[in-house]
């Protein structure tokens, strides 16, 4: 690892942050010339904003990275060109150079099918194929050069399974499974100003946060070296666009931006070896999914947008609400409603005497409602963001006090 490198990747990162400023309100009208914007529902005139401006800073950042893929190997000693023949040596750390072009790749696929989806607007299960296609080049690349697929297990289950057990194809399903939960995760707690690209920087600075502390202590230094060349680069441009994104939207990011991130988060964890780490930077999309699964896989009635409602008297969020009958549920669908309801986890209304109820939809954006009654959009995000920063502390305090408990020696 170099400090130089780092130094470097920081530069060509903050000329990325400034790239970024002044091409997005640039773009703004062509964006809309080629009828890619939508309405702001969330606003009394509805202003048109542009949308899927993931791709813009998605671009900015590849050709960050693209200039910075000689800079780790210029200050590696083992990668130094003869100078005699000019050539590379054997020592050169081709292992390395393959990851580093295989991400890029990888990202640059989810790039490519996110802005697909934008403008085809393709089906839920289209969706969870594509980050499985981008992954591929990733998880070739893990197979050829490490093909680790052993899991250290907890000391509680070590009389059992031993130190170590070995889970072969699974550990590769793991991997694209990660891949397919980051890009999704953030693309479902989605819909408000500023809030995709909010969570996205504040799981980025947790993961660098995180990468600084290891590199403190000295563990997988290469590897925490690589995180932070892909995370500062992404941090910059995300801040960048969060500028423009916050409360009052001046543009929209798409389902570009949401894989992007996604798959730039699963990257570095599973080619940064701390997936486990990284899924505890995901508590807040892990508890949306969680909260989510009952209308995902439609055990409850799922309408195709659950957005809040917007009220323009008031200027505040209202909760959206489905309908249906309980007793028209499979039993599942039934314990998980009751279950929820027993633990007041959503509004319940009876709406007729023939059984129909009205509920909130299942999101975490319309539970902050649920909780605080209607609440102005500025406030529903800082919340969820603030929300999301104390599940960074909380996964730095599993990550370090609580895991010694668990492991002899922290696995990542």
């Amino acid at each position: 690892m170099s400090a130089t490198a780092i130094a470097i990747n920081a530069a060509l990162s903050t000329a990325a942050y400034c790239m970024t400023v002044r091409m997005i309100p640039r773009f703004r009208g062509m964006f809309i010339k080629a009828n890619l914007f939508g309405k702001d529902l969330c606003k009394k005139d509805q202003p048109q904003v542009p949308e899927s401006y993931g791709v813009v800073i998605g671009c900015v950042f590849l050709v960050s990275m693209f200039i910075f893929i000689p800079v780790p190997f210029a200050f590696d000693e083992a990668a130094a060109t003869d100078a005699v023949t000019g050539g590379k040596p054997d020592t050169f750390p081709h292992d390395k150079f393959v990851e580093l072009i295989a991400a890029l790749l990888s990202i640059c696929c989810m790039i490519f099918l996110g802005f697909a989806d934008d403008v085809l607007d393709l089906r839920w299960r289209d969706k969870l194929l594509l980050p499985t296609i981008a992954t591929l080049p990733l998880l070739m690349v893990y197979y050829v050069n490490y093909n680790s697929t052993t899991v250290i297990m907890p000391n509680f289950a070590r009389f059992l399974l031993g130190t170590s057990v070995n889970i072969g194809p699974l550990y590769y399903v793991f991997m694209g499974m990660l891949a397919v939960f980051c890009t999704n995760a953030i693309n479902i707690l989605a819909g408000i100003n500023g809030l995709e690209v909010g969570q996205s920087l504040v799981i980025a600075g947790s993961v660098l946060v995180f990468n600084l502390i290891e590199l403190s202590l000295g563990h997988q230094v290469e590897s925490h070296a690589f995180s932070i060349y892909f995370m500062l680069p992404f941090f910059a441009t995300s801040l960048a666009l969060w500028k423009f994104n916050r409360y009052p939207s001046q543009v929209f990011v798409g389902d570009t931006f949401c894989y992007f991130a996604g798959m730039t988060f699963a990257v570095v964890g599973i080619l940064g070896h701390f997936s486990k780490t990284l899924l505890l930077f995901f508590l807040p999309q892990i508890l949306n999914f969680l909260y989510s699964t009952p209308q995902l896989f439609h055990f409850v009635p799922c309408p195709r947008h659950r957005l809040p409602k917007y009220d323009s008297k008031s200027d505040l969020l209202h909760i959206s609400t489905t309908e249906f009958k309980l007793e028209e549920l499979n039993p599942l669908g039934r314990l998980m409603v009751t279950i929820l309801r027993k633990l007041k986890l959503i509004s319940w209304q009876e709406v007729s005497t023939d059984g129909l109820v009205r509920t909130n939809n299942f999101t975490l954006i319309n539970f902050v409602m649920v909780l605080f009654g209607p609440t102005h959009e500025r406030v529903v995000t800082q919340i969820l963001m603030g929300f999301q920063v104390l599940c960074t502390l909380m996964a730095l305090i599993i990550r370090y006090p609580l895991a010694n408990y668990f492991y002899t020696e922290t696995s990542r």
